[in-house]
């Protein structure tokens, strides 16, 4: 397995002096009568400075407004000064919240390599192994014994599935292991590729009674096709699409992978997408075979938590069953191990 360079130790440097800093910075503004600052006022205050809003933020830590505004409010009492304010009605970080905001980073940064070396101290073959993966990813996984021979190999272990279309961040410990398209960019990622996927162009049955079936690429131009929107905006197919059939009529707009699948067995126009999922729809059917579109797959863990037992078993199981992972990418039938 392949090991990119993790984090210096300079990174560390950073967070204590960031965390440091936060210190400094509360003892002025507030040293005679400071109560005790909680990390989870912190993270309230950062999820709306990220967000830029009460809603957003309530609704990234899938809680309800209320809550984020009562803990931001227990933090400025904490510091005696006021961190967000009232603006053209809604809210906005003070000069000092933004002047805050580094250090706020910094105490999150270390309290997360704190819990992610606490965890990796896990010396055990017990409990639960969170692999997050794409819902097209999983749907592929469940049609298998995968998962089921993973169990019957380490009986003290559980894979959980965290499903979503969205990257989570494997450095916040928002997984342990994620199966992904594409070659990661982050350099405390350790990675191994597991596969390719192949792309075609689908459609409905109904779709292609009533309009035809495109041939090819050029073929597409008087074709309805379905798009990818805001975070699967920048889904191969989604790009691949745009800069073929740039003249093609966009019908429909979605910003989650499912929704494109339903809309494409809907009826609504074509998309492309992987063989392990176009062709596990027995409602759609392949139009253009061949768009030569490939995408590699990889296996990606912490570097942090690479040597921890329960995810060391999982990698080794892939590794293991690494042809019938690679069968399940590239759309072969797979019904055993």
């Amino acid at each position: 397995m392949a090991q990119l360079p993790g984090p210096e130790r300079g990174d560390y440097a950073r967070d204590a002096r960031a965390v440091e800093r936060l210190r400094e910075l509360s003892a002025k503004l507030h040293t005679a009568a400071m109560s005790k600052l909680a990390w989870d006022d912190l993270r309230h205050f950062l999820a709306f400075a990220r967000t830029g809003s009460m809603q957003a933020a309530a609704k990234a830590l899938s809680i309800n407004q209320s809550t984020v505004q009562r803990r931001i409010a227990e933090l400025e009492k904490c510091v005696g000064h006021r961190l967000v304010e009232r603006h053209l009605g809604s809210y906005r970080l003070t000069q000092l919240g933004e002047d805050l905001r580094p250090a706020a980073e910094g105490v999150e940064a270390a309290v997360i390599s704190f819990e992610r070396q606490l965890a990796a101290s896990d010396k055990g073959l017990t409990g639960t192994v969170r692999v997050t993966c794409g819902s097209s990813v999983a749907a592929c996984l469940r049609r298998t014994p995968l998962i089921d021979a993973f169990h019957a190999r380490y009986p003290g272990l559980r894979v959980e599935l965290v499903i979503s279309d969205r990257h989570l961040d494997l450095s916040k410990a928002e997984a342990d292991i994620a199966i992904r398209v594409g070659e990661p960019r982050d350099e405390a990622l350790v990675c191994r590729k597991i596969g390719d996927a192949t792309w075609s162009v689908y459609a409905s049955r109904g779709y292609v009674e009533r309009h035809g079936r495109p041939h090819n690429p050029e073929d597409l131009k008087g074709h309805l096709v379905v798009d990818c929107d805001n975070t699967t905006a920048n889904y191969p197919g989604a790009q691949w699409a745009r800069s073929v059939a740039h003249h093609a009529t966009v019908a429909a707009r979605t910003d989650h992978w499912q929704g494109l699948i339903l809309a494409v067995k809907a009826g609504g126009g074509l998309a492309a997408m992987p063989h392990f999922q176009g062709d596990n729809e027995s409602d759609l059917v392949r139009v253009i075979d061949d768009i030569g579109l490939v995408m590699p797959f990889y296996l990606l863990m912490h570097h942090d938590m690479q040597y921890t037992p329960r995810v060391r078993a999982f990698a080794e199981f892939v590794s293991s069953e690494i042809k019938s992972f690679r069968a399940l990418l590239s759309g072969s039938n797979l019904t055993g191990t």
